[in-house]
């Protein structure tokens, strides 16, 4: 392990940022963070309460309204925005190693996504600092003869203000990075609340932060848990925009507590995403892209083709690659090159993993691979399962595993497998595998999802708007759609 990283872990380095102070929680309560691909503990970690956030929302309303960050130039806080980036790319093995410690993300996947993908992003969004814009507006407005009034009239875009970003526990690097850097392009401030299962990362980005030289209180890094941290942040009267990616059912919660305060919100709150198969489709091309639409990121990803839907006649033929492909995924460790599936994030999550094919298992389904844990180990390792046999009166198929699960499904019509890929109540992202381009382009439209992909799976980019339908959620971010999650636009009417 890089020396950089053991450093990182002595315990005075594990504090929370507010105010532009390295602090301990009020309570001086901890919590442990666990390695997923040992059991063993990694760290004591802060554990804040509603006094801490307190403290982390002032900090950011000082900043918002009082500091130099108020009046910095457009040009300075994208200058920031860069600096950060580099700064991401100068500590990218500790990042990388970090996240395959806390989360059990493959080292490999940790270097592209949480670095190379982080700093791609920042630098694409830094750019947005200096385009802020409004419209110039012409009126017809009405006034009596001779009145000789006239009107100019505009709008402008202004940081929505103190800013809440809560960030789920399957990409926690990345995910912080979508949140805060958006809103601090825009000229917010930022309170960050990592998942409790993943919270390293967000400390070591506190003083990646600080380093970069932002003003204090300007982003604040608070960690603890959902109930007693995430709770409070979001119904906080002092927070002016909540934005959230994790479960539907705290989706809900803070939205129902944002409401309270008219604050602003947008949530990201998983899926079960559908994997259109047409017939015409290479089997050898499909059988690892299809597996890996699923088992990347060990199934721990809001957008994993979990429903897979393959053309009845040709059935056979595409099963037995996907098969072919699943079976020769090796689990282990994310520190090992030659592992495919790592951990499952918690010992919680990984019995609810669990539950969920044992479950389908006792009602009918076929595993057709997998299926189980893997033996011999203190971690939380679950064999990569292809269920079949089921329908979507399945609990697998109906709700979100975020597992190393794919369940397989024949149809017969395109009718039915749009009637089929639409019967969820998420409506994240599909991809459609063909081709038929005449057919690819009747489907698009059809299909309930934020995103679809054609030939293709889990792409993102910075520039590509990214959100759900349904269930899924409420918002856009990235591109341009991200600056409307954290500017209020403003209108101007001047008489003259």
């Amino acid at each position: 392990m890089d020396p950089q990283v053991i450093e990182f872990l002595d315990p005075k380095n594990i504090r929370m940022l507010i105010d532009g102070e390295f602090v301990q929680a009020v309570s001086g309560e901890t919590f442990a963070t666990v390695d997923p691909a040992s059991g063993r503990k990694i760290a004591e970690v802060p554990k804040a309460d509603a006094r801490d956030v307190d403290l982390a929302v002032a900090a950011a309303r000082r900043a918002l309204d009082h500091s130099s960050w108020r009046h910095m130039l457009p040009a300075d806080r994208q200058l920031l925005l860069l600096r950060l980036a580099d700064l991401i790319e100068e500590n990218g093995e500790k990042i990388a190693q970090l996240e395959t410690l806390d989360q059990g993300q493959l080292i490999d996947v940790a270097r592209f996504v949480q670095v190379e993908m982080a700093a791609d992003f920042i630098r694409y969004m830094a750019g947005w600092a200096t385009k802020l814009e409004g419209s110039a507006l012409d009126l017809s407005v009405r006034e009596p003869i001779g009145a000789g009034i006239r009107y100019q009239a505009y709008t402008r875009r202004e940081p929505v203000g103190v800013v809440a970003a809560i960030v789920p526990w399957n990409f926690p690097h990345l995910m912080a990075l979508w949140k805060i850097v958006p809103a601090l392009a825009c000229g917010c401030t930022v309170v960050l609340k990592p998942a409790e299962d993943t919270p390293l990362t967000a400390i070591h980005l506190a003083r990646l932060i600080q380093k970069a030289g932002f003003p204090k209180g300007v982003v604040n890094v608070i960690t603890g848990t959902g109930q007693e941290v995430g709770a409070p942040l979001a119904a906080h009267p002092g927070v002016n925009k909540v934005a959230f990616t994790g479960s539907t059912r705290v989706g809900q919660a803070i939205g129902h507590a944002a409401i309270e305060n008219m604050t602003r919100f947008s949530v990201e709150t998983g899926g079960k995403s559908p994997v259109l198969v047409l017939d015409d489709i290479d089997p050898d091309f499909l059988g690892p892209n299809a597996a890996m639409a699923t088992f990347f990121n060990h199934g721990q990803q809001c957008v994993a083709g979990s429903r897979v839907y393959l053309p009845r006649k040709r059935f056979d033929d595409y099963m037995e690659r996907i098969l072919d492909m699943t079976e020769l995924l090796k689990v282990g460790s994310g520190f090992d090159n030659r592992v495919h599936v790592g951990p499952m994030v918690s010992k919680v999550h990984h019995e609810r993993v669990m539950g969920y094919i044992d479950r389908s298992r006792e009602a009918g389904a076929k595993i057709a691979s997998g299926g189980e844990s893997v033996e011999g180990t203190e971690g939380y390792f679950i064999r990569p399962t292809v269920i079949t046999d089921v329908d979507h009166g399945f609990e697998c198929v109906r709700e979100e595993i975020f597992g190393p699960v794919l369940t397989v499904m024949p149809y017969n019509t395109l009718d039915e497998l749009v009637e089929l890929a639409n019967d969820s109540k998420y409506g994240l992202a599909a991809s459609i595998w063909s081709q038929n381009i005449s057919k690819i382009n009747m489907l698009i439209p059809r299909i309930q999802a934020g995103t679809v992909w054609v030939n293709c799976h889990g792409v993102f980019d910075a520039n590509l708007p990214f959100g759900g339908r349904k269930l899924s959620g409420i918002g856009r971010e990235h591109g341009r759609a991200a600056i409307n999650l954290f500017t209020e636009e403003k209108t101007v009417c001047i008489a003259y």
